[in-house]
């Protein structure tokens, strides 16, 4: 089941979205349908399914939920791990540390503040002069980290400033529209095997494509389930959260983001999601 959001009646509200189309949940936000589930210890499907109405009408998709933390993952790609050792100089190895010992990298990057939905702005910071999209994979979770769906992330980063020094990670990863998900969260019944899928990621400016990249999630180098029982350990995060999985696909420094680039992921089971970048 893809599940999401629309604009509905001046609300947003959830929907069930099929072929192009959109079953609205009427007088639901995804966030509110999630804790009836738990609530009523019924599965979010069959609640969505029973809800829902009859009759499928042409919405386009909003923020799919409006997560109550985000949070992320890094060095979860040895892509990634190696680009960041490089950019920093670090002899040793600092993130090529992280990418094999078993404790992930994960950071907190904000609440349903900082993010934004498909076709809405992704933000540069004005401090930054390498601001970079992070595709990923996401998952939203449930109660005691149930897995409850996948969708797309752009963790939007100001690689300078963390390069400049890590300690500055906060700030490179947490400001203004830095997170965009969507279009849609596939719940795990219909997306079986999330190591099997293609993300693409590109930068197009004034119409011309100028990056271009592709990854499979079977680089991913940590399960999922890992990531979700590290980032729970003595850490209470409430249902209907994101985590963020890691970027597999590095934008250099040459194709660093500028007011109006267009970023698009794409993954063919999820879903295009695709943003404009802009000042914050």
């Amino acid at each position: 089941m893809k599940l999401g959001q629309v604009n509905w009646s001046g609300r947003v509200t959830a929907a069930i979205f099929e072929d192009g189309l959109a079953r609205v949940i009427p007088y639901y936000t995804l966030q509110e349908l999630i804790r009836r589930s738990e609530v009523q210890n019924e599965e979010l499907t069959a609640l969505a399914g029973r809800l829902a109405s009859k009759h499928a009408q042409p919405f386009e998709p909003v923020l799919p939920i409006h997560p109550s933390e985000v949070w992320a993952c890094g060095c979860t790609y040895e892509t990634s791990a190696s680009f960041r050792d490089a950019e920093h100089g670090t002899r040793e190895g600092f993130y090529a540390y992280v990418y094999r010992e078993p404790r992930p990298e994960s950071f907190f990057k904000g609440t349903a503040r900082v993010c934004v939905g498909p076709g809405q702005g992704i933000g540069i910071r004005p401090d930054s002069k390498f601001t970079a999209p992070e595709p990923e994979l996401a998952v939203v979770l449930g109660a005691a980290g149930k897995l409850l769906g996948y969708t797309l992330a752009n963790d939007v980063s100001a690689w300078d400033i963390e390069k400049e020094n890590p300690l500055y990670l906060p700030q490179s990863k947490v400001y203004n529209a830095c997170c965009a998900l969507g279009p849609y969260i596939v719940t795990p019944d219909e997306l079986t095997d999330p190591y099997k899928l293609d993300m693409t990621c590109t930068i197009t400016r004034g119409g011309e494509t100028i990056f271009s990249g592709a990854v499979n999630t079977s680089k991913l180098h940590r399960k999922i389930e890992t990531l979700v029982e590290y980032i729970f350990r003595a850490n209470s995060i409430p249902s209907g959260s994101v985590l963020c999985t890691g970027t597999g696909i590095i934008v250099t420094e040459k194709d660093a983001l500028a007011p109006g680039d267009v970023v698009t992921i794409s993954v063919p089971e999820i879903g295009t999601l695709s943003n404009t970048a802009q000042l914050v």
